[in-house]
């Protein structure tokens, strides 16, 4: 399953802290083809390159999951759980913003896409803020991130113990 919410940091550590979840990966997908993201559809994207917002990736986390233990609709609704308001902005979550940032859920097949737009549905417009802006597109290529990248916060110190319960802090 692949999904974006923002930075990428926490919200690996919220999939992480999920039981049947069995392992998770930070990187980058869904390039957009644009002028200045072409050179990218084949070459691996640097952090810097996609915090810049010219390679038309969105940071992103990878899941590896147990359906015995886990539904994918529980996964979605983790994603929206984390984005709270955010759901309901164009390319920001939280004070981050640019299509890096972008909120999205990327189906690896047609089973997820139906589960996927059916809890983003069932969410509903907010009465001040609108529809929801999460996109929902099939999972492209995923870039897996550095190495410094995975399990950032976990190596900072914080839970990872499934059900963990002490408030994620996106950097440190």
């Amino acid at each position: 399953a692949t999904f974006a919410g923002g930075c990428f940091w926490g919200l690996e550590l919220a999939y992480q802290r999920e039981p049947g979840v069995l392992s998770t990966a930070v990187g980058y997908t869904q390039a957009r083809l644009t002028l200045l993201s072409r050179r990218y559809r084949g070459a691996r994207p640097t952090y810097e390159e996609v915090c810049s917002g010219s390679t038309g990736h969105t940071e992103a986390v990878q899941v590896v999951f147990d359906p015995d233990e886990v539904t994918y609709r529980r996964l979605c609704e983790l994603l929206v759980e984390r984005l709270g308001d955010s759901l309901y902005l164009l390319n920001q979550v939280g004070n981050d913003r640019g299509t890096q940032y972008r909120h999205g859920i990327y189906p690896h097949g047609e089973e997820q896409e139906a589960v996927a737009r059916e809890v983003l549905t069932a969410v509903g417009e907010h009465e001040t803020l609108g529809a929801v802006q999460t996109e929902v597109q099939p999972a492209e290529r995923f870039w897996a991130a550095e190495d410094y990248h995975q399990q950032y916060l976990q190596k900072g110190g914080q839970s990872a113990k499934k059900r963990a319960e002490e408030t994620i802090r996106c950097y440190g």
